[in-house]
């Protein structure tokens, strides 16, 4: 129980002295657990739940199923975990009733990256942009490997007219975690260049987004 640890140690009384930020992932997790079995501390089933998922952010993917399966953990603290995974994406989307601008693909990246850096499977998401590079609309317009036939510009710019947007700015992430290039990827990006320079509407840029790292095509010169 977290009763076992000394009382000015408990992950609760820590974050009431010195603030959430200076937690570790393991007592943040035991607060939201609250408590561990009869066998162990909570923070030894919080530290076992870190070691299930690896690393902190594959738990935003994580299953009920997945969480009931930890020893120790029941559907009551798997609901609760979830809960509060979610919660965090939402905040981190940064998804208000303000319009998002985008600025430099640092922007773009930043605004993308919470959801799509830990994807399992290639998705192919296009951002509608007005004419002050302000975020009016995000959608995925596949999933699945990159294939210039399958991602035709007609679809891109079928929602971009239906939106009045002024540009677009593409991206789509790699599961590997690697964010470079490939010749699908250039072809792509040349391609929706192109219908856009016809239709009048911009493609600012492509980004591919890896483990929390990206590459801009624009920036690296490929158009």
């Amino acid at each position: 129980m977290i009763r076992d640890v000394n009382i000015e140690d408990r992950p609760r009384e820590r974050l009431r002295r010195q603030g959430a930020m200076s937690l570790s992932n393991q007592e943040l997790l035991a607060i939201l657990l609250r408590t561990g079995t009869k066998e162990e501390s909570v923070l030894i089933l919080a530290n076992r739940v870190l070691s299930v998922f690896e690393r902190l952010h594959h738990l935003k993917d994580a299953t009920i199923e997945e969480m009931v399966a930890i020893r120790g953990i029941g559907e009551v603290k798997a609901i609760q975990l979830l809960a509060a995974i979610e919660l965090g994406r939402r905040l981190a989307q940064k998804h208000n009733d303000e319009k998002y601008t985008i600025r430099s693909p640092q922007d773009a990246a930043s605004y993308l990256m919470p959801d799509m850096t830990s994807l399992k499977q290639e998705n192919f998401v296009v951002l509608f942009l007005n004419v002050k590079n302000q975020i009016i609309h995000r959608q995925t317009i596949f999933i699945g490997s990159l294939n210039a036939s399958i991602v035709h510009p007609r679809e891109i710019f079928r929602e971009a007219v239906k939106r009045s947007a002024a540009s677009i700015i593409c991206a789509h992430n790699h599961p590997s975690g690697v964010p470079t290039p490939s010749e699908e990827d250039i072809e792509v990006t040349r391609r929706i260049l192109e219908a856009g320079y016809i239709i009048g509407i911009d493609l600012i840029d492509h980004l591919i987004i890896g483990d929390h790292q990206f590459i801009s095509l624009k920036e690296k010169g490929y158009f």
